[in-house]
């Protein structure tokens, strides 16, 4: 709610208040409360000022989000609505519910320690991959509720593909930066995620414009990275076949067990 209509509202209810104190006519008392029950019907139903673009945004906004965060968006979503914060489409209004802060905002808890541990966080994303799209296209597709079936349907796929973007530019590079011994560069990738999803949720409620120019160079940026990245592993999975095969498979290793057998016989 801005400042402008709650100062709109306070007004108008202030005035049927005085007008039925002061004993003014029927008729002003009744223009009164009628001018506080029009302000307050327009408080009530904030969502009907989000435009198709904001729409749009916020379903863009939901679904690149999940590919990263899954919890945060569902717990950030739903806490902003209830707070009150940003007017949430009818479809996204179960996200405020207490059950539901309750449980997204445990399973944020347990994702946010999950993250910051090398190892773990891949083994994380691998079981979230058949989570993380579908989430992504349901909540893309909830951003424009029942009314506006086509465009939701459009949204599930738009939202389902940005999952699958994110989430896979996500694990390359975290299974990437788990190859280096030092644990500093993955614990900063993990607050880096950590800050980008509020950042770009908060960019869609309020500038769409800014939003969709983020998206477009967080799209990519990711695609260029999982590209670039997913030579470097697979190099490195070769490298690590080729010292396997050295040790286990390659017929110096088979040469050099008889001979160590049979050194004491020799003696």
């Amino acid at each position: 709610m801005s400042t402008a209509a709650a100062a709109s509202a306070v007004t108008a209810v202030t005035a049927a208040a005085s007008a039925t104190a002061a004993g003014v006519s029927d008729a002003a008392a009744a223009a009164a409360s009628s001018a506080a029950t029009a302000v307050a019907a327009t408080l009530a139903v904030p969502v009907q000022s989000l435009d198709l673009a904001s729409l749009a945004a916020i379903a863009a906004a939901l679904g690149w989000a999940s590919g990263l965060r899954l919890y945060a968006v569902v717990f950030l979503t739903g806490l902003a609505g209830s707070l009150g914060w940003v007017p949430l489409p009818s479809g996204l209004s179960l996200l405020a519910h207490p059950v539901v802060l309750v449980a997204s905002g445990l399973m944020l808890g347990v994702e946010f320690l999950a993250d910051k541990i090398p190892g773990v966080d891949s083994v994380w994303d691998a079981v979230h991959t058949v989570i993380r799209i579908p989430a992504g296209a349901a909540l893309a597709a909830a951003a424009f509720g029942g009314d506006h079936q086509a465009w939701a349907l459009v949204a599930a796929l738009a939202g389902g593909t940005l999952a699958a973007a994110a989430h896979t530019a996500k694990a390359t590079t975290r299974a990437a930066v788990n190859t280096s011994p030092e644990p500093l560069s993955n614990l900063g990738l993990s607050l880096a995620g950590d800050l980008a999803v509020p950042g770009m949720l908060w960019l869609a409620w309020e500038q769409p414009t800014a939003f969709f120019a983020a998206l477009a160079v967080a799209v990519l940026g990711g695609l260029v990275l999982t590209v670039l990245l997913l030579r470097f592993l697979r190099a490195v999975l070769r490298r690590a076949g080729g010292w396997f095969s050295s040790w286990f498979g390659g017929g110096s290793g088979r040469s050099t067990l008889p001979a160590a057998a049979d050194e004491p016989s020799r003696r």
